[in-house]
């Protein structure tokens, strides 16, 4: 048994990487950039958004499905990792329109000149030209990008050692996580913020340097989050299958008892949450490009609440759930909010599932809480039945006569 292979040991892993390289090469195939175009731009696009929330409701399902942790904050991670590479993307973008629109002078820019202009474009919104200091490094895309890396790392770092050396635990910790990204969040609202306040960051879908079509781009994309997708699904089935997923399963299940035991529960719970912070900042940075725009309603605790709705909802504790979850909640939301359900006009009161989405999104997180706790994930073991241990005709328990294992197989 030990000797077995981690995919021998996780089928599940293998079914899931398989199916994720089939949907994306599909998707390809049939698409407007590089396929037989019968999808649309727009629709690879919803689907590229999809595959990074569900990337991080896999975060989402291993901090709270797998340790415990109900954190009402990860989103501001998400959010965070869409600014660091949106100020890289918006940058150049408005570096190649002033010096476009400077080439036909009849005395060349300095660079200084060229800054100063950069800096009015993207800061005249908000009655400023001068570049904040968190945009330093804007102009370089590799020293971006470990940001994109290490800002959501470090906040998640800073807050998760102050609460979890104060041993803040349950409802109390979730609070704490929800004020962290309200007070995030009405911060980046200002327009001293330096991320240009309520306007946000827009106009990241466009690449710079890159001649290729958004059709092409949205499915390099495409590729880009189902391979992020398929990378941090193996790293957490990873984390969670072996001695450490043991581990942070007895946390979430008794806390008090893996203290007792001499495991550094504080240490775990720190690890992982740093690990999803970053994982969803990853995520977040695959996300906003594609949807071309960011601002700080992203990073509202109203968008950690739906993240937890939709682990809840795919079933918590499973990885595969966290998927289904995002998955099924991020198309149909789409499906509803895009106007695609027609009205339904009942004579007194005309059904517009544009504002009723919310309402029936609710209501289903509170029937799947009350009749199916494991969520749509659940459905998978009503396939399968529960598998049992090779005894070799042993008896199950310590006791003669105790279940036999040709018993339980029946």
């Amino acid at each position: 048994m030990k000797n077995r292979s981690f995919f021998a040991r996780n089928p599940s892993v293998v079914i899931f990487l398989v199916l994720l390289a089939g949907f994306t090469l599909i998707i390809s195939l049939l698409s407007e950039g590089m396929g037989m175009g019968l999808i649309s731009t727009s629709f690879i696009k919803t689907l590229g958004r999809t595959l990074c929330l569900c990337l991080i409701a896999v975060a989402m399902d291993l901090v709270w499905g797998y340790t415990g942790i109900l954190s009402l904050g990860h989103f501001a991670f998400f959010g965070l990792g869409g600014y660091m590479i949106g100020m890289w993307l918006m940058y150049e973008r408005t570096r190649d329109i002033v010096v476009t629109s400077m080439s036909n002078a009849q005395i060349p820019p300095t660079e200084q000149e060229v800054v100063d202009a950069i800096g009015t474009q993207i800061f005249g919104v908000v009655g400023s030209s001068d570049f904040p200091l968190i945009w330093a490094f804007a102009d370089s895309l590799v020293i971006q990008l470990v940001l994109v890396v290490l800002v959501p790392g470090l906040l998640a770092l800073v807050f998760g050692w102050l609460a979890f050396r104060s041993r803040v635990t349950g409802v109390y910790l979730s609070i704490l996580t929800q004020a962290m990204t309200l007070a995030l969040s009405l911060y980046l609202f200002q327009n001293d913020s330096g991320l240009r306040g309520n306007n946000g960051l827009s106009g990241l879908q466009n690449l710079p340097g890159v001649e290729a079509s958004q059709a092409v781009v949205s499915v390099w994309f495409l590729w880009a989050s189902a391979l992020a997708l398929g990378l941090g699904y193996l790293l957490a089935a990873w984390v969670v299958s072996g001695k450490f997923g043991s581990v942070i399963r007895g946390i979430r299940d008794d806390e008090a008892r893996v203290r007792f035991l001499g495991y550094s529960v504080e240490g775990y719970k720190l690890f992982v949450f740093v690990l999803t912070a970053v994982i969803a900042g990853i995520a977040g940075a695959l996300y906003y490009p594609q949807a071309g725009i960011i601002n700080p309603a992203e990073v509202a605790p109203i968008a950690s609440i739906y993240l937890a709705v939709w682990v809840a909802i795919g079933g918590r504790g499973r990885l595969y759930g966290a998927v289904i979850g995002a998955a099924f909640v991020s198309l149909v939301s789409t499906w509803f909010t895009g106007g695609q359900v027609p009205s339904i006009n009942l004579g007194f009161y005309r059904i517009d599932w544009i504002e009723w989405w919310l309402v029936i999104l609710g209501l289903s997180f509170v029937l799947v809480t009350l009749f199916a706790p494991k969520g749509i994930g659940g459905l998978f073991d009503l396939i399968r039945k529960p598998g049992f241990p090779d005894r070799h005709g042993a008896d199950y328990g310590p006791d003669r006569g105790s279940l036999q294992e040709k018993e339980g197989r029946e």
